[in-house]
């Protein structure tokens, strides 16, 4: 029994501690843990906020570049439409001289035959009429001696 009375007045003399130390985790957490955990929860929202305005500024990154290059391929493809309508234009501009130039030179070519042969007829002509006068000449002079000397 007298083991029974020890641990007895141990037991009443370590209430005192028990409950000191019960009202030191009380003041502990009230002053220390809760602001703590008030602290580790606000900074918690404050880096799950950032992740998501994070995320939020990805998306829209991605979309301005998706758009940029949306206006990119379609800048390109009016730059690329304008080019192939300058070059039609040019190729239609370049066929039109061709044909006025084949034309002016056919017309050229039509009025130096036409002028040649106007030459060539008159060339005959005088021909014809040198030709006469010359047998008439030739005839003469040979016809001429022969009848000199009679």
């Amino acid at each position: 029994m007298a083991l029974l009375h020890q641990l007895g007045d141990l037991f009443l003399a370590a209430v005192p501690t028990a409950i000191l130390l019960f009202l030191f985790y009380l003041f502990l957490r009230w002053a220390f843990f809760l602001p703590l955990l008030q602290v580790m929860a606000k900074r918690e929202a404050l880096i799950e906020g950032s992740r998501k305005e994070a995320e939020s500024l990805v998306a829209a990154a991605q979309e301005k570049q998706r758009a940029y290059r949306e206006a990119l391929r379609k800048g390109r493809a009016e730059v690329y439409a304008e080019q192939e309508t300058a070059r039609r234009a040019a190729l239609e501009e370049r066929s039109r001289v061709i044909r006025q130039a084949r034309a002016e030179a056919g017309g050229e070519v039509q009025a130096a035959k036409a002028r040649l042969a106007g030459e060539v007829e008159t060339a005959r002509k005088a021909l014809d009429a040198s030709g006469a006068q010359l047998a008439e000449d030739l005839a003469r002079a040979i016809l001429e001696p022969a009848g000199g000397a009679r």
